[in-house]
């Protein structure tokens, strides 16, 4: 793949793969030690995090055109090499977080899709796109489900600092785009349409009562966790990476 045309994004927009379209590629085992490499890179690259996760639900039986789109990451990898987080000297500690979902957008099981980016100061520290346990009746839902996990992992990185003697100020702001689910999340009352949802899903609740917590909407174009949970175009993606913090590093002087 050294002299491919590289790539100006992972994926195309609108892209959503299934299981049962194309002819099964010659040697699975191709497709399978593709994949587990960019996993690997998902640990300093989150722009193709989304990517990678949708690729990987196709591992056990993967076919032509799943293998495709995982070589247009590597055509976009070979354009971006020179790509890295920046983390400032002078940094706070002061956390804040992205939390978003995608309703629905596994077809093979119809469960939506979490995602989140967490922030010590403008330092990007954690993130993360994983498909939800269960099945979203809605959108809003799906949101709130996103917020949860997004508030487990919020949680565990206070509770980091405090162990290392770093004081961390309290509420963390956590941006989401999709009003409704704030409402249910400051709302302490179980009415007809919250009350089918999970107890641990009203654990963010608990946390915004305490002070731990607080929520802030943000319009969708901001919304920096929207590049983990689907394929954007151009000019949306590198937007969204440069406000993550993934600049071009200068080369190493010799």
């Amino acid at each position: 793949m050294t002299g491919v045309k590289p790539a100006r994004f992972p994926l195309s927009q609108g892209l959503n793969l299934s299981a049962i379209t194309g002819p099964f590629i010659s040697d699975p085992a191709v497709y399978r030690q593709l994949v587990g490499r960019l996993l690997y890179l998902t640990l300093t690259r989150l722009d193709i995090s989304y990517a990678v996760q949708h690729l990987s639900q196709f591992l056990q039986q993967p076919t032509e055109p799943h293998y495709q789109p995982a070589l247009h990451v590597l055509k976009y990898l070979k354009g971006t090499a020179s790509k890295g987080f920046y983390y400032p000297a002078d940094c706070d500690f002061c956390l804040t977080a992205y939390t978003d979902a995608d309703w629905g957008t596994c077809r093979q099981s119809a469960r939506s899709l979490t995602g989140y980016c967490i922030f010590l100061g403008s330092s990007l520290v954690s993130w993360k796109t994983k498909t939800q346990k269960t099945v979203a009746k809605s959108s809003t839902e799906a949101e709130y489900r996103a917020m949860s996990a997004n508030t487990s992992e919020l949680e565990w990185l206070h509770s980091l600092l405090h162990d290392f003697h770093i004081p961390s100020p309290l509420p963390i702001t956590m941006y989401c785009d999709n009003k409704a689910a704030m409402h249910i999340a400051a709302n302490p009352v179980f009415h007809e349409r919250t009350k089918h949802l999970r107890i641990d899903c009203h654990y963010t609740i608990d946390k915004l009562l305490e002070g731990f917590l607080q929520t802030s909407y943000v319009p969708s174009k901001e919304q920096l966790a929207d590049l983990m949970t689907k394929p954007l175009g151009e000019l949306q993606h590198n937007h969204l990476t440069s406000r993550l913090g993934l600049l071009d590093v200068p080369p190493m002087p010799p």
